[in-house]
């Protein structure tokens, strides 16, 4: 049986844009700041490394009761015990995914569009990561901005939880959040912040100020 989620405040990893801080020291701060959920973004590295920091990450989630999700791998998400996997539309294809990972976890899936929102939801997708939502150059391929009117295009086709991507700061979190995303997931808008831990409370409070409003 899979734990409870919750995508309000979705802190995702990099090891690029991180101003030199490492996965464990993002992923750290993000759940000390009232992150809801983690997702683990690793590119590069070998695989044993890969590994080895998801069972790290996901023992200091574990303990706080935040999601732990693994960019990508499913197979690194099920060696290290993390609670599901998120892919995109040039991964593995999300009944792959949702074969390999089991009922027992999570499976987020990229979706830019309405057909692909839908397709990921036959597929056996968990929630959406739809954008990019704003202009972003934290992701090369993120295409252009679909803006705030297809997160309401794509809420209003699908029963999944959407969460929005790119380019999303403190600023604009709230304004995703009223457009009818469950919640907002952000990589430099705590990566890059001076004070990490300050930077996802920020957010948390505009995600739930949304949320109640």
């Amino acid at each position: 049986m899979r734990t409870r989620a919750d995508w309000r405040v979705y802190v995702i990893t990099d090891g690029e844009r991180a101003r030199g801080r490492s996965h464990l020291e993002i992923a750290t701060a993000a759940v000390r700041g009232g992150a809801t959920a983690v997702q683990l973004r690793m590119k590069c590295e070998p695989v044993r490394v890969m590994v080895e920091t998801a069972r790290r990450v996901a023992s200091i989630c574990r303990d706080a009761g935040v999601t732990l999700i693994v960019n990508d791998r499913v197979d690194v998400a099920a060696a290290a015990g993390a609670d599901g996997a998120h892919v995109g539309q040039d991964d593995l294809p999300a009944a792959a995914a949702r074969a390999l990972l089991g009922p027992g976890r999570w499976l987020g899936v990229s979706a830019a569009t309405r057909g692909e929102a839908e397709e990921a939801e036959r597929a056996g997708a968990d929630y959406l990561g739809v954008g990019a939502v704003y202009a972003t150059t934290t992701k090369a391929d993120a295409g252009a901005p679909v803006g705030l009117g297809r997160i309401r295009e794509i809420r209003g086709a699908s029963s999944l939880p959407v969460v929005g991507i790119g380019g999303i700061t403190i600023e604009n979190a709230a304004a995703v959040i009223r457009a009818g995303a469950s919640g907002v997931a952000v990589v430099t808008a705590v990566t890059l912040a001076d004070d990490m831990i300050e930077a996802t409370r920020k957010l948390r409070e505009q995600v739930d100020a949304a949320l109640a409003g």
